[in-house]
């Protein structure tokens, strides 16, 4: 297998930083898990916000002819 075709989780050096990054991740978490559980209802409520201003599309736009019928 030449190096043009090697997956990046051949390279040493990319396997110890996925490596750090996990344990790094871990220790984020743990640490500042009482936070975390204060902002989850704040959270879900800018979720919430963002879905509805992105999934209406429009929200009052006729997307269709004069009919009323959509494509």
């Amino acid at each position: 297998m030449d190096d043009s075709t090697k997956r990046w989780w051949h390279n040493r050096a990319n396997l110890a930083l996925v490596v750090f990054l996990a344990i790094g991740g871990y220790f984020l978490v743990t640490e500042h898990r009482a936070h975390l559980v204060e902002a989850l209802p704040w959270i879900l409520v800018g979720g919430c916000l963002l879905m509805h201003l992105f999934m209406h599309r429009g929200h009052g736009d006729r997307h269709g002819d004069q009919d009323g019928n959509k494509p």
